[in-house]
């Protein structure tokens, strides 16, 4: 299982982070698809190819075809998005706020998914990509759904656990060499 080969690649000063990692995708209250979709997005945004090379595997063989893409392009997106809407909300000058966006987003209006879990994922991406308004417009839908703060704490709780993993692991990859 490659869970498990990630959780023994965390070094002893970061135990805590192995434990955070076993606890938020075994013990999970999100739904299979909600979890996985999140693993695998966040793994993509955190730009630790180990991350991604161990956790990849078993998000495809879990999610269906069209929520493997859907996780995909939500990392995809927000990328995008995270950038241009972090960067208008840190200007000073508030006209930018007003002007038109001009980028295609079509992704975000029919994910090949549920609403709900395309959502989910896109602020877990915009929690490790750090923009504030992505993460308030997000947080805004989903409770809007009738999604709880606890499952929106959770999918936080995954995305700031691999972006720590994906972070040691990257900074043990360069000292060691």
């Amino acid at each position: 299982m490659a869970l498990a080969e990630l959780k023994a690649a965390i070094p002893d000063f970061a135990k805590d982070l192995k434990l955070n990692l076993g606890s938020v995708i075994g013990n999970s209250p999100l739904s299979e698809q909600q979890l996985w979709g999140t693993v695998l997005a966040c793994a993509i945004a955190s730009r630790s190819p180990k991350v991604l090379r161990e956790l990849e595997p078993e998000a495809k063989a879990v999610l269906s075809e069209e929520a493997y893409t859907a996780a995909k392009s939500a990392a995809a997106i927000m990328a995008m998005n995270n950038v241009f809407y972090r960067t208008r909300h840190l200007l000073s000058d508030p006209e930018y706020g007003t002007m038109r966006a001009g980028l295609r987003m079509n992704v975000i209006g029919n994910p090949g998914v549920e609403k709900v879990d395309f959502e989910l994922w896109s602020l877990a991406v915009s929690a490790i990509n750090g923009c504030g308004q992505c993460l308030d417009s997000h947080e805004q839908v989903l409770r809007k759904a009738g999604v709880d703060r606890e499952t929106v704490q959770e999918a936080v709780k995954v995305a700031s656990v691999i972006q720590a993993v994906g972070v040691t692991l990257d900074a043990e990859a360069v000292l060691a060499e």
